[in-house]
């Protein structure tokens, strides 16, 4: 069991490189605080597009302002990022542009039911993405400031597990409030962000340099090696960043942004097409056919934690590598079994199976990175990876569907995925170190 009595992870002493075990308390914290804020975004998912639908008769419209703030993640969070590595680098800590920005996003995101006209709604929605993914980012860093690198991968098993149970919140809220106010339940969501925040902060912020010079000392994870990991370098932009990136003698950190690139897009298109596959190729209605995801996101729940655990044993690369072979099995199942139960068995399988990236993926670029004074910037390299295959998967996956029907769906993204397995097969054997 982690250590509940440390507060912060310990100290190098200058003697031993042995890290002390994860602090139970401070994983807490963590999560909570990235927990605050992703309630916030999946109420905003949930509620949104219906505010927009008063003004916007167009689905396909709502949908495009409604992926408006994968866009603006991309142009803001390696920026953000970069500017609270430096602001840590100084001893400032990132806590003061999360707080901020929490401040700021939640006053466009609480007017949003009071608007009356779709540019100020417009303007309240624009605004909110914008100042939210101006801290989304940095709040995912956290993990890396007060967590070991060794134990970073068990403890993003936690953020994760608790970042799926915001869907849980976002429904009750949407179930119990929003038919009686729905002021009042777009006041709820932030409120809750600024408390948690403001709480997490108070047990953690104040120690946010000593814990970061905590972990100076502490050794990287066991798959990463010189060639991969080169020595630290002082950054002066994130465009210095991204060359350094490229340039790495191994090329395993440009590889590994690929690979979550590849697999981000395949689990978006996966969600984003599985109601449809439901409804032409299964012929289920249109709500039958949208539960098909639900025994997956269980799944993801029950099991995210113990995968995190053996993941940080096996390696993250590694981990990821079997797990993109898990997420394939899944789909050749739903494509040899096209019925309901097979589906759903289909879904279950391949949500383990991405359960086993999602967890790993930001911690191995994060062992990867050549300093640890820019671990924000990382985070927001990975934001732009993942979303944007989140945005170019369901169209690539759609055009196949397209070309071969509903039917081939699931085998079509078992050959995608395939590409995915190759580039974390080579990224495997670039990471790992050699034997002696």
């Amino acid at each position: 069991m982690p250590d509940i009595s440390a507060p912060v992870e310990g100290p190098s002493d200058g003697k031993s490189t042995a890290p002390r075990r994860m602090s139970a308390g401070t994983v807490l914290w963590v999560t909570l605080a990235v927990f605050a804020q992703e309630s916030v975004w999946n109420f905003y998912d949930a509620q949104v597009p219906s505010e927009l639908r008063q003004y916007i008769a167009s689905a396909g419209l709502v949908g495009l302002i409604m992926g408006m703030d994968n866009v603006l993640g991309v142009l803001i969070q390696p920026w953000m990022g970069f500017l609270s590595d430096r602001r840590t680098r100084d001893g400032k800590g990132r806590w003061a542009i999360i707080l901020t920005g929490a401040a700021l996003a939640s006053v466009p995101f609480a007017l949003i039911p009071w608007t009356h006209s779709l540019p100020l709604l417009m303007l309240c929605v624009v605004g909110f993405a914008a100042m939210a993914n101006a801290f989304k980012g940095i709040t995912e860093t956290l993990v890396s400031d007060y967590v070991a690198p060794s134990h970073r991968g068990k403890a993003q098993g936690f953020v994760k597990a608790g970042v799926s149970l915001t869907i849980v919140v976002s429904s009750l809220i949407s179930l119990l409030v929003v038919d009686r106010s729905i002021t009042l339940a777009f006041a709820i969501p932030p409120v809750l962000m600024l408390l948690l925040l403001t709480t997490s902060w108070f047990c953690l912020g104040r120690r946010h340099h000593a814990a970061t010079l905590s972990h100076a000392g502490e050794p990287s994870a066991p798959e990463t090696h010189p060639a991969a990991n080169p020595p630290s370098a002082d950054f002066a932009s994130p465009w210095a960043v991204i060359k350094d990136m490229v340039r790495g003698p191994s090329r395993a950190r440009a590889l590994l942004m690929l690979g979550i690139f590849c697999f981000a897009g395949m689990w978006s298109a996966l969600r984003s097409l599985m109601t449809p596959y439901g409804t032409e190729a299964l012929d289920l209605s249109r709500g039958s056919a949208g539960g098909l995801a639900l025994p997956g996101a269980v799944a993801f729940l029950v099991c995210v934690v113990p995968l995190a655990y053996a993941s940080s044993r096996l390696g993250q690369v590694r981990a990821m590598r079997y797990g993109v072979g898990v997420f394939i099995v899944g789909l050749l199942i739903g494509f040899s079994v096209p019925t309901v139960p097979g589906t759903v068995i289909s879904m279950v399988i391949a949500s383990v199976g991405y359960a086993a990236f999602a967890v790993n993926a930001l911690v191995a670029l994060w062992n990867l990175a050549p300093s640890r004074h820019v671990l924000g910037t990382y985070t927001g390299l990975y934001t732009v990876a993942s979303s944007t295959g989140a945005a170019l998967g369901p169209a690539l996956l759609g055009l196949t569907v397209d070309a071969t029907g509903w039917r081939f769906m699931l085998l079509n993204g078992a050959v995608f995925a395939t590409i995915t397995f190759a580039v974390f097969t080579r990224l495997a054997r670039r990471t790992t170190p050699p034997s002696h």
